[in-house]
C-alpha cells in the first residue's frame, strides 16, 4: 500500500513519486514521432501536444499570471486551460514541451485542491491520456497507482464529469475496488481513468455497464 499522503513520510514518498513520474514521462514524450505528437489524446479536443503543454502550465505560470488569464477567460477555468494549452502548444517545439517536465521534476506546484496526491494524479492521468490514446502499453508503477486509487474522492467527480452511479470499479491486477453496484473490471490504471471521467478505447474494460465508459 502507498504511504498516506497526509503524513510526513507520505508527503515525501508522494513528492518522490511525482518527480519520478515527470522524468519518465519526459523521456517517453521525447521519443514520440511528429505524427504521435499531432495525434488525438483522451482529452477531448486536445492532441498529444496540447496535453503535454498543459501538464507544465502550473510550473511556468505564477499564480498572479494564472489569475489574470482566468479573468481574460471570464472566470472559466476550462476556457482558460484550453486557450493556454493551445497557445503554448503552438509556441514551443515538441522537445521543449517534454523538457519542461524534466526541468520542473521537483516543482512544488499542486492544484487548487487535493495537495500532492492531486499533483501526482495530474501527471499520471494526463500521461495515460496520451499513452492509452497512442496504444503505448506504459504501466504506471504500483506505488504511484495505489496513492491515487486510495485518494479517489467522489466530491471531485463533478469537476471531472465522472458518473459511476450504480457501478463498482474492480481492479483485476490489484486488490482494490471502489463504489457499489454492477462490477466494472479492468486494470487499476484504466479504472483510474474512469474515475477521472475518461472514456477508454474498447477492449480495456469488462462488465455489463462497459458501454458507459468506452469511446463510441
Amino acid at each position: 500500500m502507498g504511504k498516506a499522503p497526509h503524513t510526513a513520510v507520505g508527503r515525501a514518498a508522494t513528492a518522490a513519486a511525482i518527480a519520478a513520474e515527470r522524468r519518465e514521462l519526459a523521456d517517453l514524450f521525447e521519443a514520440l514521432t511528429p505524427t504521435q505528437w499531432g495525434a488525438p489524446s483522451l482529452c477531448a479536443g486536445w492532441r498529444v501536444r496540447e496535453v503535454v503543454a498543459h501538464m507544465s502550465m502550473g510550473f511556468r505560470c505564477p499564480t498572479r499570471k494564472v489569475l489574470l488569464e482566468l479573468v481574460k477567460s471570464r472566470g472559466s477555468l476550462h476556457r482558460m486551460t484550453d486557450r493556454l494549452a493551445r497557445r503554448d502548444a503552438a509556441a514551443h517545439p515538441d522537445a521543449a514541451l517534454a523538457a519542461f517536465l524534466r526541468t520542473h521534476a521537483h516543482h512544488p506546484w499542486t492544484p487548487p485542491v487535493g495537495g500532492l496526491a492531486a499533483a501526482l494524479g495530474h501527471d499520471v492521468v494526463h500521461g495515460l491520456d496520451i499513452t492509452v490514446a497512442l496504444g503505448l502499453d506504459r504501466e504506471v508503477p504500483e506505488d504511484r497507482l495505489r496513492i491515487l486509487l486510495d485518494a479517489i474522492d467522489p466530491r471531485a467527480f463533478r469537476v471531472f464529469g465522472t458518473d459511476v452511479t450504480g457501478v463498482r470499479l474492480c481492479a483485476d491486477d490489484l486488490d482494490w475496488s471502489f463504489g457499489s453496484g454492477t462490477p466494472l473490471y479492468g486494470r487499476g490504471q484504466d479504472l483510474l481513468l474512469v474515475a477521472y471521467g475518461r472514456r477508454l478505447p474498447a477492449g480495456r474494460l469488462r462488465g455489463d455497464e462497459v458501454h458507459r465508459f468506452v469511446t463510441a
